[in-house]
Formats: C-alpha cells, sequence, structure tokens
C-alpha cells in the first residue's frame, strides 16, 4: 500500500533520540522502547524510571522518541525496537499482522482537523492543500471527518508529510488545513493563533480511540509479561498521582508541564482493574473492532480480523493476577 510505504519510507529521515532512562546494569535484560513526544506516549515510560518498576522485573530500558507509530512498527518488524507505543490511527498496523498489542494505555482525544484563519468548515477544505501523516490518527481524523461532510480525500489536496512538516508547512502558509494532534497544535497556535479547530475526535461518540504498547509480530511471553507488569504498575500509579504523572512526563519530554497538562486533558486514563474488566467483557474487542471497521472503509485493511489475532489479552490478565 502506498501510503504504508509514504509513511514508513520517512524513517531513513528521522534521527532517533535515544536517551537512557536508567544506567545500564549488567544483570538487567535491556529492552529497546519507543515511545511519541506527548503525555500518552511518555508518561509511563517516565513513571516506570521514577518509581524503580523497570528494576523490579530485571530490566534495563533504552527508549527511542519517535515522531509516530508507524515508524515503531517498522522498527519492531527490522528489529531494531523490543516495544513500541501507537495512537488509534496506526491500529490498522497490529491488525493487518505487522504487530502485537500488548497493552491498551488510554483513550484519546487529541486529533483535530484544523484550517487557517478563516476556514472554518470541511466544506472550505474543497481543492485545497491539507497536510496529515498518513497511517496516524490524525490521517483518521481527517478521514472521519470527511465521512461526516459527505466529502471524499478527492475532494482536498492531499498531502502526506511528517509531524515536522505539518507544523512547518502549516505555520509558513504552505497548507491550508492539517490533519494533527495536540500538543502540535499547540506549537502551531503560537506562529498561527488565528488558526480554526474545524474537527475532532471528541466529535464522534460512537467511535473510541484506543492508544497501546506494542511488541513484534513474534512475542517473547516471559519478556512481554514483565514488560506489561511494568506498564501495569506504572498505569496504577498514574491513575492514582494525575498531577504528578504531569510532571513526571514533562521532565522526560523537557517541557514546560502546563503544556503536558493541556495534552493531559485529552485523555481518559483507567485503572487497570477495569482494563483487565474491559478486556475480558469483550469491550476492549468492541473497541478494536470499531477501528477496524473503519479501516476496512478506508482501505487500511481488506477484512476486520478478530482482536484475539494481535491482542494478547491474556497476557495482560495473568500479569494483572501475579
Amino acid at each position: 500500500m502506498r501510503s504504508l510505504r509514504r509513511a514508513l519510507t520517512a524513517a531513513t529521515a528521522v534521527t532517533l533520540m535515544a536517551l537512557s532512562v536508567t544506567a545500564c546494569s549488567d544483570d538487567g535484560t535491556t529492552v529497546r522502547f519507543g515511545y511519541i513526544s506527548d503525555y500518552n506516549g511518555a508518561s509511563l515510560l517516565a513513571i516506570a524510571d521514577k518509581q524503580g518498576l523497570w528494576e523490579k522485573q530485571g530490566l534495563t530500558p533504552e527508549i527511542k522518541v519517535f515522531t509516530n507509530g508507524p515508524l515503531q512498527i517498522q522498527a519492531l518488524g527490522a528489529g531494531d525496537l523490543d516495544f513500541g507505543y501507537i495512537g488509534p490511527g496506526a491500529m490498522w498496523l497490529p491488525a493487518s499482522g505487522k504487530a502485537k498489542v500488548v497493552a491498551i494505555n488510554t483513550l484519546a482525544f487529541a486529533d483535530r482537523v484544523i484550517g487557517r484563519p478563516g476556514v472554518t468548515s470541511m466544506q472550505a477544505l474543497k481543492g485545497k492543500k491539507v497536510g496529515v501523516p498518513e497511517g496516524t490518527s490524525g490521517d483518521m481524523v481527517l478521514n472521519l471527518a470527511l465521512k461526516k461532510a459527505g466529502m471524499t480525500t478527492s475532494d482536498i489536496q492531499k498531502v502526506p508529510m511528517d509531524p515536522a512538516t505539518v507544523v512547518s508547512a502549516f505555520s509558513a502558509g504552505q497548507i491550508d488545513g492539517a490533519g494533527i494532534w495536540y500538543p502540535l497544535i499547540d506549537t502551531i497556535k503560537q506562529k498561527v493563533p488565528g488558526l480554526v479547530e474545524i474537527a475532532s475526535t471528541k466529535e464522534f461518540p460512537d467511535s473510541s480511540f484506543p492508544t497501546a504498547f506494542v511488541s513484534g509480530p513474534k512475542t517473547d511471553q516471559e519478556l512481554t509479561s514483565k514488560v506489561i507488569k511494568v506498564l501495569q504498575e506504572a498505569n496504577d500509579w498514574r491513575a492514582a498521582h494525575p498531577e504528578e504523572s504531569v510532571t513526571e512526563a514533562a521532565t522526560l519530554l523537557k517541557l514546560d508541564p502546563a503544556k503536558v497538562k493541556a495534552d493531559a486533558a485529552n485523555v481518559q486514563t483507567m485503572t487497570t482493574a477495569d482494563l483487565v474488566a474491559k478486556t475480558k467483557d469483550g469491550t476492549v474487542a468492541k473497541w478494536l473492532n470499531s477501528l477496524g471497521d473503519f479501516f476496512v472503509s478506508t482501505g487500511q485493511l481488506k477484512s476486520r480480523p478478530d482482536p484475539a489475532t494481535y491482542y494478547t489479552g491474556d497476557l495482560y490478565e495473568k500479569a494483572f493476577a501475579k
């Protein structure tokens, strides 16, 4: 699929910023973990480091920042990562067999279609240039908004570009609209204060937008179970300490805590017990099936697979029971 190739070929232009979260130990298993520079992608990794959760499982993390989920899944497939983080817009890649979802993280509502000052509707974007990182949640909200407006991608000039290029192109007036997410939208607002939020994932209450942590398509069950346990304990600390979790994420991201707090406002967190219950009662499968149907409608999937083929819910449940 050309959109996948475009999204993943961009990896050659991405510089991976390796950050050692803890000092390497001789007896710890190194885990290479990818993330995105936002609250969803960074908070659990920051908490796990601060609370010593990796060491409890005999693991030493080596984390790398990426601009989007598809690039991490490419790195997983190439053997350059062990685990990564994706938003809902990249969930079609695990669904197509390119990765496994090992843990659901949050429900996210950070994605928007934005327009330049005066561009106040999807109809106003007809024939205009709209930048979007393909295969991401920005692409997803754009497709949802077009469908709601009775439009298709043929009604706009869709311009595939990486997230950083969306920010610079929109700020420079080179594109009229974009499918993109917070906190990048805050960055754009500093340069284009009159930008218009035309559409939001919050406008689609019948759809769910889970973020997740992923591994390669072939999982090492013992290692995966240890990593899941780290994520579960960090998740519960985050749920119990929302303000402190913002501070920890901001420290890792080297961002103003106020910006991270604004980003976190677009996130619904859940306790691990809640996520286990939602795995058992089929709620998580319902979320994934909803996304699967969407990706079939966009042509990113030929058919909707059973979530059990790519979500390791059994490992998630067992890790919680330990």
